[in-house]
């Protein structure tokens, strides 16, 4: 537990790693629009300590090279069960929470394995669990 919170001992970095796996965001300008707001300074910070701790990886955009790119790393991808749990439990006692996320997880779980390996090649790909269209959320 020591070693998952000094790596994502605050909501952003994990939100940063959600708004990939999940919604297909890879710029900053994208992760900037999330509707939680984080400031630019703070999400400077967390997308260099995500790639300092092997989250993420950050490559030149193909056709606008004033953008870097981010995907996560295997070790990244490693975190879309702990992510989905995070949502499920959400799901379960936050009132402004969506039932359709809790039968979402609900429905991986019965063949979890597979599917979170799915998920990992989808994003792997350049998609996302949610969208395959970068930045477009459901």
């Amino acid at each position: 537990m020591n070693f998952a919170l000094e790596t994502f001992g605050d909501s952003w970095s994990l939100l940063i790693a959600r708004d990939i796996a999940f919604w297909g965001k890879r710029t900053f300008g994208e992760f900037l629009k999330s509707k939680e707001g984080i400031a630019t300074n703070i999400l400077s910070a967390r997308l260099a300590r995500l790639e300092k701790e092997g989250i993420l990886t950050k490559t030149p955009h193909a056709t606008d090279k004033r953008k870097d790119i981010y995907s996560l790393t295997e070790k990244g991808l490693d975190l879309i069960p702990i992510m989905l749990e995070l949502g499920a439990w959400s799901s379960m006692y936050d009132p402004r929470q969506k039932d359709e996320f809790l039968k979402f997880v609900e429905t991986v779980r019965k063949d979890q394995r597979n599917m979170i390996e799915i998920f990992k090649e989808k994003i792997r790909n350049g998609g996302s669990i949610f969208s395959d269209a970068v930045g477009r959320q459901g």
